[in-house]
């Protein structure tokens, strides 16, 4: 029988560096965040742990809750596939007043039985909500009896938002991934080293800016997971020789635990900013060649690829570089990006002077203190109200947060750019860096700011 880990296994994280606990002292007051009663804290468990499984594309995810929680941001985030198209339907019980007094495991069975019959998904994804979790439903037993019974995998994700955070969320996924997935399938054994991706969500396609270097270098990807994902693909894991996690402290319990079950190393890196992307490609190899995995020609071959692409993207960006050196950023964002996003902007010559920590762990923030400099801004709580006021006291250019930030931008009358998983554009890579500084350059060059700066005529003296 799988252990589910306790919320309080899943917050301990001993691959954390800044877990006392991990040292022999206690944990963090911290890592004992809870959520408050009536406060999401900008996204539920649930709402995390979708984020983390959706983009596997070819299996069936079914929401076991209410029409709200299926309905919950489906299909707003820009995880692209290269194939399969399975992660774009929603499937939900759609639970009403009677299925909540007298419960609704049949109906959930039947959903199961309805989407192998009709859509043949490599597997399929249940997920708790806060409601089925209350009436107790056994998600457990219903999954397993069907899986029996249809010759196919189907995964409970216990992912009740009042459990926590969307980063708590996000490890609720990659638990069931551990208990459930990875470990459960073997693929025919390929050429040269493998590596999995973990943590990189494929927003906009930002893998695919990335994995031809890898290709360059003979390094195959094993597993993405999940941007872009393969159910078979993730279930053989286990055979990867490296895995590398992308700025995604929330997945570092699948990284640890594969190495405590299966002897995979992991790495952590960024795909952001051309230092970063170097470091990671760096990182990758060198491991590869002391793990006697491949020889030191290798190290030679990593250098001239990265020479050749920060060569061509130098000369790419020196065009915008002379429009935004020293223009000053206001970074409104989450997570990895709150720091990742600084390493970009200063290809770019850009300052960012201010940055959102609201959901960023305690590595993320030590990354942030020591990139801003004793002269940046650390926006704790938010809210439109904080972020005029910091535009205001730093002088900003420009906003960088997500969509439903961009009306603040406009009270400030300054530019602003769609950072978030809602995005079109990919800006990981050496190909994201001039991405997005075509992407600033375009915003912050718009003659709409020159014209909504004017006093308007009642404004002006006669």
């Amino acid at each position: 029988m799988v252990h589910a880990p306790t919320n309080r296994e899943l917050l301990t994280e001993p691959a954390c560096s800044h877990n006392p606990a991990a040292k022999g002292g206690s944990a963090k007051k911290g890592c004992a965040q809870k959520a408050k009663p009536g406060d999401a804290q900008g996204g539920c468990a649930f709402d995390g742990a979708l984020i983390t499984l959706v983009p596997i594309t070819d299996v069936a995810h079914l929401v076991h809750g209410p029409i709200a929680c299926g309905g919950h941001s489906w299909g707003t985030r820009g995880s692209l596939s290269s194939g399969p198209q399975h992660y774009r339907h929603g499937f939900t019980t759609d639970l009403n007043e009677h299925d909540i007094i007298f419960g609704a495991e049949t109906k959930l069975r039947q959903a199961i039985e309805a989407i192998a019959r009709d859509h043949r998904p490599k597997a399929i994804f249940v997920y708790a909500t806060c409601v089925t979790a209350l009436i107790g439903e056994d998600l457990d037993s219903v999954c397993k009896q069907a899986a029996q019974a249809l010759a196919l995998p189907v995964i409970p994700v216990h992912s009740a938002g009042f459990r926590g955070s969307k980063n708590f969320g996000n490890r609720l996924g990659g638990q069931a991934l551990l208990d459930h997935v990875i470990g459960t399938s073997q693929a025919p054994r390929q050429a040269g080293p493998s590596i999995n991706i973990i943590g990189e969500y494929n927003i906009a396609g930002e893998v695919w800016a990335v994995e031809p270097l890898l290709e360059a270098l003979g390094i195959r990807v094993q597993a993405r997971i999940t941007g872009d994902g393969r159910y078979e693909a993730i279930a053989a894991a286990h055979q990867a020789d490296l895995n590398v996690v992308i700025c995604s402290k929330a997945l570092l319990n699948v990284a640890r635990t594969m190495e405590e079950r299966y002897g995979i190393p992991f790495i952590e890196a960024s795909f952001y900013g051309s230092a970063n992307v170097s470091q990671c490609l760096r990182q990758i190899v060198d491991h590869l060649v002391d793990s006697k995995l491949a020889d030191l020609s290798l190290i030679d071959r990593s250098e001239a690829l990265i020479a050749t692409h920060t060569a061509l993207m130098g000369s790419q960006l020196e065009p915008y570089r002379q429009r935004l050196a020293g223009k000053r950023i206001v970074l409104y964002t989450g997570g990895v990006k709150s720091w990742s996003i600084i390493a970009a902007a200063a290809d770019l010559g850009m300052k960012v002077v201010a940055t959102s920590i609201k959901k960023s762990t305690a590595d993320d923030k030590a990354r942030i203190e020591e990139l801003l400099g004793p002269d940046g801004v650390l926006i704790e709580k938010g809210g439109a109200a904080e972020i005029l006021d910091v535009i205001a006291r730093t002088g900003a250019d420009m906003l960088i947060a997500g969509g439903r930030n961009q009306y603040t931008a406009l009270k400030a009358r300054i530019p602003f750019l769609d950072i978030n998983q809602e995005r079109h554009h990919a800006y990981a890579g050496y190909e994201g860096i001039v991405a997005l500084a075509r992407e600033i350059d375009e915003a912050m060059h718009s003659p709409v700011w020159e014209q909504v700066r004017r006093p308007a005529p009642w404004e002006q003296e006669p």
